[in-house]
């Protein structure tokens, strides 16, 4: 499965629609905002989990792999894989979280 898919969900975001579309597929859906420059180093989890950005932009890293993920796209982090998650944006990124 590929880490990155681009525009899943149409813009401006519902995040209603991402909960419901994420739930459909066994996931919750939770929100995060996130100054400039805020970064969540090398996590790894028991879960999939699921990333889309609202508003903003976020550089996550997921094993060796960069992804540059914007407002609609759609990034999934295998269980088990190391990973990392970044404000790249100059103003606050909001974004959508869930694990299976």
């Amino acid at each position: 499965m590929p880490y990155l898919t681009r525009q899943k969900f149409q813009v401006p975001l519902d995040r209603d629609q991402v909960a419901r579309d994420w739930n459909q597929r066994g996931y919750s859906c939770g929100v995060f905002t996130d100054p400039p420059g805020r970064e969540w180093k090398d996590f790894v989890h028991a879960t999939n989990e699921l990333v889309t950005v609202m508003v903003g932009k976020l550089k996550l890293t997921i094993g060796a792999e960069e992804i540059l993920a914007e407002p609609g796209d759609e990034v999934f982090i295998p269980k088990g894989v190391r990973h990392s998650v970044k404000n790249v944006s100059p103003s606050t990124t909001h974004w959508l979280y869930g694990y299976d």
